[in-house]
């Protein structure tokens, strides 16, 4: 048992260190330009087509706004500064994701917190389920119990005849 305690800890240790590398990598050389308007296009939706972000829609509205965004990035604007931009003139109807303050945060807080009562509330019914007595049979239920055996002819409950 020891020995393949030990071999799982050595798995997780050799994932996690794995894991880790290969995030340092990653995020060690800074992103290149078209990285960037790709990370702010797929945040944004497209104006002409349904359910579709600007990265992935051919559109001419589409090409348009990640144009701009190249252009709005190469002059030194941030994300955010281009994304508020981008609001001020669509609307917050333009972002994919909804952001997450004021009203538009109950979408992401309502689902959460239901989740939270309805696991809270199952954990109160099994603790208290848990925490009941098995009911002991009583007198009367012994009595009734012994009547019902009595009763019944020899060999009826098991299905075999007279």
């Amino acid at each position: 048992m020891p020995r393949r305690r030990v071999a799982w800890a050595a798995m997780v240790v050799v994932l996690g260190v794995s894991l880790v590398a290969g995030a340092r990598a990653a995020s060690s050389r800074p992103p290149s330009l078209d990285q960037r308007v790709r990370a702010i296009t797929v945040q944004v939706r497209c104006p002409e087509c349904e359910g579709q972000s600007v990265a992935d829609s051919n559109a001419p509205a589409s090409k348009a706004i990640r144009e701009d965004v190249r252009q709005r990035l190469l002059s030194g604007q941030s994300k955010a500064e281009i994304l508020a931009y981008l609001v001020s003139r669509f609307g917050e109807g333009i972002l994919l994701k909804p952001r997450s303050t004021g009203i538009a945060g109950l979408v992401w807080a309502l689902p959460v917190a239901a989740v939270i009562c309805a696991l809270a509330g199952l954990a109160v019914a099994f603790r208290r389920w848990r925490a009941r007595s098995p009911r002991k049979p009583t007198d009367d239920d012994r009595v009734l119990v012994e009547r019902a055996r009595h009763a019944r002819p020899s060999g009826s409950g098991l299905g075999i005849g007279p």
